[in-house]
């Protein structure tokens, strides 16, 4: 998505640009609203220190950069639920709500991961810098 501004920096429009897939499925799934995309990207800087400022986290090697970031989005979608994709539970149990991840929602995994059982499952990406 490209946001389309005036002078002023004032919204004008917002025009759809499909980089991968097709156009129509982009139409379908985002229905020309960017806020999935800023997000994405807010959670993203949120939770991964080498994309706010170089001089905070900054990434020498590529393949470390790119190690960052599967880490991050493997531990958003396993480990992290997420408030938005909660169950209200109908019982008057301990908790009103049962968290989900994104993995459980799309039934790629049965339960929310442990760290430790993510770092004991996923293997550790090989960087030329380690020993």
């Amino acid at each position: 998505m490209v946001k389309l501004r005036d002078e002023h920096g004032q919204l004008q429009g917002v025009k759809l640009k499909a980089i991968w897939g097709q156009k129509a499925e982009l139409i379908d799934l985002l229905v020309k609203s960017t806020a999935y995309i800023e997000r994405s990207n807010l959670t993203t800087r949120l939770f991964n220190a080498r994309l706010t400022r170089k001089t905070l986290a900054f990434s020498k090697d590529l393949s470390l950069h790119g190690a960052a970031v599967t880490w991050e989005d493997v531990y958003s979608n396993l480990v992290r639920p997420h408030k938005g994709l909660r169950l209200r539970l109908a019982d008057e149990s301990r908790s009103n709500w049962r968290p989900r991840t994104p993995a459980v929602v799309t039934e790629l995994t049965d339960h929310i991961w442990t760290v430790k059982e993510l770092l004991l499952t996923v293997p550790l990406p090989k960087a030329k810098n380690t020993r």
